[in-house]
This record gives C-alpha cells, sequence and structure tokens, in this order.
C-alpha cells in the first residue's frame, strides 16, 4: 500500500461517525484533521477525544481548512442527500453511508449530480469487508459450477420508529434497511441479474412475508426471504454441489461438505472483534482507493 499519508474528514457526529473515527485512527498512514457536523457541541466532544484538529461550521470550511483526501459522510439518513450534494463541489474521494438517501428517487438524484462532479463515491457496505464475508469469498472465487444463493432478512417498521427513525424513513424501510441483506446477492452471484420474480410481493404496510426469486446472466440463482414484523434471521447460505456455506449471524461463518452433518466454522478476524464488525478493512479499502483512484475496489463506486 502507498505509505502517503491519508487526510480524512468527518460529517457527522453521531455514532456512526465514532465508530469510523476509530477504524480510521487504527490505519498507520492517516491523519483525521476535520470534523463538521450540524451538532457542534458532539463535533467538539469528539474533536477532543480523537485529537481532530478542525471543528467547522460548514462543509465548505471543512474542505478549506483540511484539503481532505478522504471524507466519510456519516450523518442521519435524511440528511444525506442534501449533505452529499455540498460534498461534490469539492475534489476529494467520498465514502457515503447507506442507504444512499431515504428512498430510490433520492438515490436517483445523488447519483445524477455525482455524474457531473465525477467525484469518486463509495458507498458503505461493511458487511462486504466481515472476515466472514471474506472466507466465503476466498472459497468460491475460483469455483465454477453453478451458485444457489438463499438470502433471509427480517425487518420491522415499528421498531425503525420505537428507535427513533423519522416517520419517512421508516415508510421506506425496504429499500433503507433491507439493502443490508439485499447486497449479498450483487456480491455472491456472478453476472448480471437479469430477472427478479416476485412469489410473495411486497405490499407496504401489509406484508409479513416477502420472497422474490432472481436469476443471474451467470446461470445463478438466488431466493430472498424477507419476514416483516415477526420473528427471523439475518442469514445468507450459498450452495455449490460439493459445499454449503452459511452465515448466521453475518458475522459468523460456517461451512459443511457433501456427506457430512457437521459445521466447520471460521475464526473472526481480530478486527471483527474489536470494531464494529467490517468497519475496519472497509476503512482500509476506502483509504487505499483515496491515495490511488484507480485501485479495485470491493466497495461499490456510486457511478
Amino acid at each position: 500500500m502507498n505509505e502517503s499519508i491519508c487526510t480524512v474528514a468527518l460529517i457527522g457526529a453521531g455514532k456512526m461517525a465514532e465508530e469510523h473515527i476509530k477504524v480510521f485512527s487504527d490505519i498507520p498512514n492517516v491523519k483525521i484533521v476535520g470534523i463538521h457536523s450540524r451538532t457542534p457541541q458532539r463535533a467538539k466532544h469528539l474533536a477532543s477525544k480523537y485529537h481532530i484538529s478542525h471543528v467547522c461550521d460548514s462543509i465548505s470550511e471543512l474542505y478549506a481548512r483540511t484539503n481532505a483526501l478522504l471524507v466519510v459522510n456519516a450523518v442521519s439518513i435524511e440528511s444525506l442527500k442534501p449533505t452529499s450534494l455540498e460534498c461534490f463541489a469539492f475534489p476529494w474521494t467520498i465514502l457515503l453511508e447507506k442507504p444512499v438517501g431515504c428512498n430510490f428517487g433520492e438515490a436517483e438524484e445523488i447519483l445524477a449530480a455525482n455524474k457531473q462532479s465525477k467525484n469518486t463515491v463509495l458507498v458503505g457496505l461493511n458487511r462486504r469487508f466481515l472476515s466472514s464475508t471474506k472466507a466465503v469469498l476466498d472459497d468460491i472465487k475460483e469455483k465454477t459450477e453453478k451458485r444457489f444463493i438463499h438470502v433471509q432478512d427480517q425487518e420491522n417498521q415499528e421498531d425503525a420508529v420505537n428507535s427513533g427513525f423519522s416517520p419517512k424513513v421508516a415508510d421506506n424501510w425496504m429499500y433503507g434497511n433491507a439493502i443490508h441483506l439485499i447486497d449479498y446477492f450483487a456480491l455472491l452471484g456472478r453476472g448480471n441479474i437479469h430477472k427478479v420474480t416476485p412469489i410473495c410481493p411486497w405490499q407496504p404496510g401489509k406484508s409479513h412475508v416477502v420472497v422474490a426469486h432472481i436469476e443471474f446472466t451467470s446461470g445463478d440463482i438466488g431466493i430472498y426471504e424477507g419476514i416483516w414484523n415477526g420473528p427471523g434471521p439475518w442469514a445468507v447460505s450459498i450452495n455449490l454441489p460439493d459445499k454449503r456455506w452459511n452465515l448466521c449471524p453475518l458475522e459468523q461463518a460456517s461451512f459443511q461438505l457433501l456427506g457430512e452433518r457437521q459445521q466447520h466454522f471460521i475464526d473472526l478476524h481480530p478486527w471483527d472483534r474489536q470494531f464494529k464488525p467490517g468497519l475496519r478493512a472497509q476503512a482500509q479499502n476506502a483509504v487505499s482507493v483515496a491515495l490511488d483512484t484507480t485501485t479495485q475496489s470491493l466497495l461499490p463506486n456510486l457511478a
């Protein structure tokens, strides 16, 4: 990795912003140089706690005072669109927390603005960087057999409201939170998704079970199963003829071989014990891209 210093700025001062500060602070060639938040007191608290030089009153001031190579946009879902549009005015690499906006319409607006600005914009899907996910990817990358991917989701809009999310965010919960699980199809399936067949279609406010069949141009197939307002796991399995991988919970990987009944468990990477799982490896990847934008990234590029 290029040992040049990567300067990082933060937008937001909530729980996720602090989780990002922890992991970027752990990378030797990174310096966190500034923070901006609509709640200045929280920004000042984090700046004092983690020795961040500049607390700024605006995004334009954040760039002017830090000239950061990488900015992490870790604001609330409702604030992601306006802050992202402001970020596009400056030539830094941008790491956006997911989801990209409150709904698909906002995501399209952010995408259109990004195409005009030509920033490198990474979307922070940190579960791509779990050590459990990496174990699966490393194992299957050379295998040519067709894959069956089964994703089990569980969502609850009432819990979202009770957890402090606004009605607007809760109303778009299928877009905003199910992305964590649906992204596994893009990550594990080969080729493009060319057909999605609803089996139990999504009905806003009414659905208890949502099921869809997914077909890839490679011949891989998937099943999405979402349990709404009821108990259920977040789990992913991928079947090949001789081996089945299981992520349940997502942070724990195990596999079962053909002819066996037992599960073989994979140890977690120490980073996934020390930090929010997946976030430290994601930060390392984002730094590599910020230092050299031609770097291949496991993070999806918004453009």
